[in-house]
């Protein structure tokens, strides 16, 4: 079983399309989503259309959750406030419905998917720690989870009874007890590399692989532009 896992996706279609594309030529067989389809950029009802027809298990991120009332928006700075407020508006009730009814956590055989931490998940806490990952792991009652909410691809593995961190594209989960596996981000990368982010989990080899793929930037800032969303959520997808 190969998987293709995205997350952090918010509302950049063209990234999203790009990822889909590329996953349609890796022969993915299912596609999981760690959540956040929604947020910062200006094609979220395409966005949800195309993971509603390509997902199989999809959570919901605190993004997803704030449009629909689920999260506090005052959690959020000014920028991603905006945009959440926007998105609320645009979306038909059916979106807004799926979007209402994702779960936070998600239990397939050997993967769990959790947008933050496993620990607390309705409060979408961040992983940035060994104290932190320590949390999730408790938690954690398969070999491996994939999260996002940081944008940063990240592997942290637990092997011997030590945890190790692995910033690179490739873990190896033969040897590992349990694994934690932030995917990145499809549609907003923070960790310097403008590329839009996912995973392929090879069950049989059990490798993971981060994979970056090149998308229309310029496309999607100018949509954000002319939605008359923050300018600071376009200028992030350029790095700045």
């Amino acid at each position: 079983m190969i998987y293709g896992i995205i997350g952090d996706i918010h509302s950049n279609g063209d990234a999203l399309t790009a990822i889909l594309d590329a996953m349609r030529q890796e022969h993915v067989d299912s596609v999981l989503c760690v959540g956040d389809i929604v947020g910062y950029a200006a094609e979220p009802g395409a966005c949800i259309d195309l993971i509603r027809e390509s997902a199989c298990a999809v959570v919901a991120g605190n993004h997803d959750y704030a449009v629909v009332g689920k999260f506090p928006v005052n959690y959020f700075n000014s920028d991603a406030k905006s945009a959440v407020l926007w998105t609320a508006e645009q979306l038909s009730k059916g979106a807004l419905d799926y979007l209402k009814n994702l779960p936070l956590t998600e239990r397939l055989p050997n993967v769990t998917l959790v947008h933050g931490s496993l620990r607390r998940p309705e409060f979408f806490d961040y992983i940035t720690t060994i104290a932190e990952a320590g949390l999730a792991f408790d938690q954690l009652d398969t070999p491996v989870c994939f999260y996002g909410h940081t944008h940063v691809p990240l592997g942290i593995l637990v092997a011997d009874g030590k945890i190790s961190v692995n910033t690179g594209n490739e873990y190896d989960l033969s040897k590992a007890e349990k694994a934690l596996i932030n995917v990145g981000s499809v549609g907003q990368p923070r960790d310097w590399d403008v590329r839009a982010s996912y995973a392929l989990y090879d069950t049989e080899k059990k490798i993971v692989k981060i994979n970056r793929i090149k998308y229309n930037i310029h496309s999607a800032a100018e949509k954000i532009y002319s939605a008359g969303l923050p300018k600071f959520n376009a200028l992030r997808l350029t790095g700045r």
